[in-house]
């Protein structure tokens, strides 16, 4: 080495990284005017937000809008399942234990099973929960992530490894593979999350295997804690946030990643690996997490709950971008389709409060109430909306969880564990139905350059 310093070699480097950064920042940059010169439908959404249609499903229906006389009226949110309404499910299933599996099953076949094939289903996918206890030590402990949705990604990849027929995509192998990865998911996610915490933080490290009678809400909870132990409402409630998460059309991110990636005839654990990925992202699935900042944040500067006034001088401070994290944001307000309101957020409320009343946190919930109540307003007045801004699902799952004693860590990850259940649901539609490759086009708007010699490019 020369007589230059590791220091001085490590800013010389830094130098050049940064120059290199700026000319990506110069070269990458497209004048936004274009997109509405050429009509481009950016984020493949229209002026009016609303979702590009680039496909067909049966799955599950999304509304927001009634069509009265040619107009779109803003209603209250409707989602369907296969057909079904959630919100008839979820009081169906308030008559029963546990409902997520009938879910899924609805999802993938189409229809409610009777009660005969709800039993023997549940058999099939208790018994492709197991996972070898060397997949266990040689792959989800080995290298932990300190995102567990990382961690779902290299296990659920490595599983092709796993697998004796991993390429097929004919829908009976593909079917397999989606049920053996909705069973063991769960599992995946709560050991990589106390693998990550014991090697990080030295906690102790118990690894405990999911209980054939339980269902898979109590099994997350039964695994992660370390006596086993939860209460009859904690496990209802994690069962219906499962089953709230587990569809939301063709169109959401991760799922229409889902199809893309389908659509070229890879793998299962390629394109489930590929969701995941998706999901993971702040303005996907991991925006609740978004939500419980800012309420952290909330609760320093407002430390009187109690004060409307001191809380909407906070909410107008966010929505100035001279809160919390600058982006001008309330988390968890406002959806893309839903208007008045998000049909799983007003059930989610129902059970936080609730559970609330459990653990003794009304104060609050009745925080959570007041700034849903006055953001809505805010926002309307402060960007001039004319849609209804409503709260979404993210705003109280974060608090629900939060209340369970379930890590942060593993709240993106429970949404996994329940939206693989779509995912594969409309991976086999695709399959089903042998579509296209989904190929859209991006016009080009920059310009043809004569080539230049190396030595002459000062010059040019």
């Amino acid at each position: 080495m020369d007589n230059k310093s590791m220091m001085e070699l490590g800013e010389e480097l830094n130098e050049k990284f940064n120059d290199l950064t700026e000319y990506c920042m110069v070269s990458g940059a497209i004048n936004l005017d274009l997109y509405n010169e050429y009509d481009v439908k950016r984020g493949l959404r229209d002026s009016s937000g609303k979702g590009v249609l680039t496909g067909l499903t049966e799955i599950s229906d999304v509304k927001g809008y009634q069509n009265k006389d040619g107009k779109k009226i803003p209603c209250d949110g409707e989602l369907y399942y296969q057909g079904y309404h959630v919100k008839d499910l979820v009081a169906s299933y308030e008559k029963r234990r546990f409902a997520f599996e009938e879910t899924t099953y609805l999802l993938l076949f189409g229809e409610l099973p009777t009660r005969e094939q709800l039993r023997s289903f549940e058999e099939v996918l208790t018994s492709l929960q197991e996972l070898s206890g060397q997949f266990v030590r040689d792959v989800i402990m080995k290298a932990p992530s300190a995102n567990i949705m990382n961690a779902l990604q290299k296990s659920v990849l490595t599983l092709y490894s796993y697998d004796d027929n991993p390429d097929s995509t004919s829908v009976s192998n593909v079917l397999r593979q989606s049920l053996q990865l909705i069973s063991k998911i769960p599992m995946i996610a709560v050991y990589a999350y106390l693998s990550y915490r014991h090697f990080t933080f030295d906690d102790n490290l118990y690894i405990r295997t999911p209980d054939p009678k339980l269902s898979i809400a109590e099994n997350i909870l039964q695994m992660l804690r370390p006596d086993g132990s939860f209460t009859e409402l904690e496990a209802k409630v994690l069962d219906i946030a499962l089953v709230l998460h587990a569809e939301h059309g063709g169109g959401n991110n991760s799922t229409f990643t889902n199809h893309v990636v389908t659509s070229s005839g890879t793998d299962t654990y390629s394109a489930i690996s590929a969701s995941i990925a998706s999901l993971k992202g702040p303005r996907h699935g991991g925006a609740n997490l978004k939500v419980l900042q800012m309420f952290d944040d909330l609760k320093e500067h407002c430390p009187d709950w109690s004060s409307e006034g001191e809380i909407t001088d906070y909410l107008k401070k966010i929505l100035n971008k001279q809160a919390f994290d600058g982006s001008g944001l309330i988390y968890g307000m406002g959806h893309a389709v839903y208007t008045e309101s998000d049909p799983r957020a007003v059930i989610l409320e129902k059970y936080a409060e609730e559970l609330a009343r459990e653990k003794g946190q009304m104060e609050e919930f009745y925080l959570y109430e007041t700034v849903a109540r006055i953001s809505k307003n805010l926002i309307m007045e402060t960007h001039r909306r004319y849609k209804p801004v409503c709260t979404n699902v993210d705003f109280y799952s974060g608090f629900i969880y939060t209340m369970m004693n379930i890590p942060r860590e593993l709240f993106t990850p429970i949404f996994a564990i329940a939206r693989i259940s779509g995912w594969s649901a409309h991976r086999l539609e695709e399959l089903v139905n042998k579509g296209k490759i989904i190929r859209p086009a991006y016009k080009y708007v920059g310009t043809h350059e004569e080539y230049c010699e190396l030595d002459e490019r000062d010059k040019c």
